[in-house]
């Protein structure tokens, strides 16, 4: 799985589970920050799978503040 912001990508090792494909991040993680600050959108993408594009609005980084 690949998370690609306005400052670069970021390639991650993804579990599959009966609802999609997860991933664990510490709360401190800069790709986190990366993703509320991104320019615009980011992307999450991988493999056999359609590419999500997601706005930055604040609603994400509401949501990363209130998991730290």
């Amino acid at each position: 799985m690949t998370v690609t912001t306005s400052d670069g990508s970021r390639a991650f090792t993804g579990r599959s589970t009966s609802t999609g494909i997860e991933i664990a991040l510490p709360a401190r993680d800069k790709v986190l920050d990366a993703m509320a600050f991104s320019r615009g959108r980011f992307a999450i993408s991988a493999p056999g799978e359609s590419t999500l594009y997601i706005p930055s609005w604040a609603e994400v980084a509401r949501v990363i503040e209130d998991c730290r």
